[in-house]
């Protein structure tokens, strides 16, 4: 895969997710994942593999992260590869972290990777996420 991809379709893959997260769009966010996505959560220990479970795992994330708080402060962008670093700030706890995302030929998410700091911010991350998840799957 050649490391270059034109600045129009950065851009357009780059839009396409800002919508998605800003909207918490399930249906957008499903339309921009790989069959055989791989998600890398930081509370998580095993990489979940597919585009159902990452679907969730990114929905149940955008309603976590979902307040007015939240931005992203920075973007690179190299060929296929896209760091994203945003910050949050939950029930008086300041996060920060970036998404990682590797995109393929056919402008989908092939693998997406989460790390977020400080110690505090993962503990309470990792509680929201698992509460979200919960009720995903008895929805």
């Amino acid at each position: 895969m050649s490391s270059q991809l034109s600045e129009k379709d950065s851009v357009a893959r780059m839009d396409a997710w800002y919508h998605v997260a800003k909207n918490n769009d399930k249906t957008g966010i499903e339309n921009m994942l790989a069959q055989d996505v791989v998600f890398h959560s930081p509370v998580v220990h095993t990489p979940q593999r597919g585009k159902k479970i990452t679907a969730i795992y990114l929905a149940a994330a955008f309603n976590v992260f979902s307040n007015q708080s939240f931005q992203y402060v920075r973007e690179v962008n190299d060929g296929y590869d896209t760091v994203l670093e945003f910050e949050v700030e939950i029930d008086g706890v300041h996060i920060n972290g970036i998404d990682m995302i590797r995109w393929n030929a056919a402008g989908q998410i092939a693998e997406f990777k989460v790390m977020v700091r400080p110690l505090q911010g993962v503990n309470m991350l990792h509680k929201k996420m698992q509460e979200m998840l919960a009720q995903a799957k008895s929805s």
